[in-house]
Order: structure tokens, then C-alpha cells, then sequence
């Protein structure tokens, strides 16, 4: 029940932020107080940020130990697209100088939450964003698009090919450029590559049940990627 309210709470938010989208098309501001506190990295501190949309940032939420005791920053915000990503990438990932950062993107761009969006599209953003990092000497790791057969607020989407389609163009683009890739979709899809119907109350978000065939999956990723010279 705890989980439900809390996806409620962010299709709400969601909403809520189209009233001000001109205003604050990115959301610079939701993290900005905590950015601020934050300061920069301890000694010998291997931060991690967790870049991303809803399913980002409802994992602090739905599963809070993943995130205590551990460097770990989540930076999602719900319902955003890969160029809001871009947009607010420097404030919310680079300004923090973390060692890595994991980028969990797109399924909203193919929902068309802001606008008609190509694969190439949304792949030209993920890229932009791998640069910045690379250039910025930080680690990047390339998630997989969780599966998705259906959006509840999209209705005539159909977004499950699209998510095998973009996986695809994700996962070569990082091995043709010595990234790791980070493959959630494999461990959560159904025979309609939708999400497992145990792993999401909507077909979309993690349930805890979710999260916690992801999280070994990220902590094995930013192990390796921490270990690469």
C-alpha cells in the first residue's frame, strides 16, 4: 500500500508540474537546496549519482537502505525526458563531482511527455550527457529501459518494441565505446516484453520486489566500473 501511494504521489507531482512546464521546463530547482548542502565529496569518497526519471526517483522512496550508509545521490525526477536530463545535468551531476554516475533514460521520451521524440533523438541525448560526464573525468554507466507494454497515462503508445529497439542502440553505442552497460531489462521482462507483473504495480514502476533485482545488478556495475583504470 505504502508503495502504491507513493507512485500516486508522483503521477500527481507529474501533473501538478505541467501547470508550471513554462516556468520550469527542467525542474533546475527541485534539487537545488539539496545540491547546495551536499558540498563536495569526501576524502577518498567514491560518490555515485543516480541520474533519471520517476523509476529513479521513487527508488529512494520505495527502497531507502539501498541508499543509507552508501555515497549514493538519487537525482530522478518524475516524468522527465532526456533532454530536461541534459538540461539540468550539470547542476545535478557534474556540480556534485561524483566518481560515477548511473543514467537511467528514455521511456518517457517514447511516452512523448515533452513532445514527439525519434530513437535517434533520445539516443543523441543519452550521448550528450555520457560526453559531458566523460569529459568531466566521470564514470558512466548506461542503463537499460526497464520494459514497459503499456503507459496508463499514454494510453495509444506502444512502447514495448520501441524500449527493445533503443536497449539495443543504448548497448552498442557502449561497447563501441568502452562504457559498461548496465541491463536491467533482461532480469525484469515478461513474454510480451512488458514489465513481470510481480516487479510493478502499474506496468511501469518498480515495486520493491523491483528494486531489489536492480540494486545487485547497479552495485555489481559501479564495483566494475570503479575498478577500470
Amino acid at each position: 500500500m505504502k508503495n502504491k501511494k507513493f507512485v500516486f504521489t508522483l503521477f500527481l507531482s507529474f501533473f501538478i508540474g505541467l501547470s508550471s512546464f513554462a516556468q520550469s521546463w527542467a525542474n533546475l530547482e527541485r534539487y537545488q537546496n539539496d545540491n547546495a548542502k551536499l558540498g563536495a565529496p569526501k576524502p577518498g569518497e567514491n560518490r555515485v549519482v543516480f541520474m533519471g526519471n520517476s523509476i529513479t526517483d521513487a527508488w529512494i522512496h520505495v527502497s531507502p537502505d539501498f541508499f543509507s550508509d552508501k555515497p549514493y545521490i538519487d537525482r530522478g525526477i518524475s516524468g522527465q525526458t532526456t533532454p530536461q536530463m541534459l538540461a539540468r545535468f550539470r547542476p545535478d551531476v557534474i556540480n556534485l563531482k561524483p566518481a560515477v554516475v548511473l543514467i537511467l533514460a528514455g521511456t518517457n521520451d517514447i511516452a512523448g511527455n515533452t513532445g514527439p521524440s525519434t530513437l535517434e533523438m533520445i539516443m543523441d541525448n543519452i550521448i550528450s550527457m555520457t560526453e559531458i560526464a566523460k569529459a568531466n573525468h566521470i564514470k558512466v554507466i548506461l542503463c537499460s529501459v526497464l520494459p514497459a507494454y503499456k503507459y496508463s497515462w499514454r494510453p495509444e503508445v506502444e512502447p514495448a518494441e520501441k524500449i527493445v529497439e533503443l536497449n539495443k542502440m543504448i548497448k552498442n553505442y557502449a561497447g563501441n565505446n568502452g562504457i559498461i552497460y548496465l541491463d536491467y531489462f533482461s532480469h525484469m521482462v515478461n513474454e510480451q516484453n512488458g514489465l513481470k507483473k510481480e516487479l510493478s504495480g502499474d506496468g511501469v514502476h518498480p515495486n520493491l520486489a523491483g528494486y531489489k533485482i536492480m540494486e545487485p545488478l547497479a552495485e555489481k556495475a559501479i564495483k566494475k566500473v570503479l575498478n577500470q583504470k
